[in-house]
């Protein structure tokens, strides 16, 4: 089989468990990701955490990598979702609130990229919820938005525990795969602005 283009790090040593071959692809990776971080989220502290949360997950799903067919576009999908978590969080927290507006004040104007970057997330997650069937919807509705717990929504719409959690898993699946195909396109061009 032959390649298509020089690998410099051995992903099949890091699945494999190499310390060594996942030191060399932090290394290779570390310094764009920060970057593309930072486009987000003004706080080079934030950015840097971020960076190793990614890593993080690279290391803890490592058997994973084999059935990574891009692993640039998948890295760097994780560094977005983070950094979007990161910024939903920050929306619901008064004191990260804080920090972000006195950190974005200090970028100027790029403030109104980020911004303008979460409004489109959340633009596609509501739509990717309005496309779910009504009974997920509900559930995933009465999870996240009014934050019952799995026993309450049972409950309140007469279903057992396990179909709300099988509800719940679905949605976020379906979202995810939703983001994945819409956001890659819409958001990480804008963001980014060239390959």
């Amino acid at each position: 089989m032959k390649q298509v283009h020089h690998q410099p790090v051995d992903l099949q040593e890091v699945a494999a468990g190499s310390e060594k071959a996942f030191k060399a692809l932090f290394d290779q990776y570390r310094g764009r990701l920060f970057y593309y971080i930072s486009r987000f989220i003004k706080s080079e502290q934030v950015a840097e955490e971020l960076v190793l949360d990614v890593f993080m997950k690279i290391w803890t799903g490592r058997d994973l990598i084999s059935q990574i067919h891009n692993f640039d576009a998948f890295l760097f999908r994780i560094a977005h979702n983070k950094s979007i978590d990161f910024l939903r969080t920050a929306a619901r927290d008064p004191r990260l609130q804080e920090l972000l507006y006195e950190v974005t004040d200090l970028a100027g104007t790029e403030g109104a990229d980020t911004m303008l970057i979460v409004h489109e997330y959340e633009e596609k997650v509501r739509t990717a919820i309005s496309l779910l069937p009504p009974q997920c919807k509900k559930v995933y509705t009465l999870s996240r938005e009014e934050e019952l717990s799995h026993d309450q929504i049972a409950q309140q719409l007469h279903i057992s525990r396990a179909t709300v959690n099988n509800h719940i898993v679905l949605a976020q699946r379906f979202i995810r795969n939703y983001l994945v195909k819409e956001i890659d396109i819409a958001i990480v061009i804008l963001i980014i602005g060239k390959f």
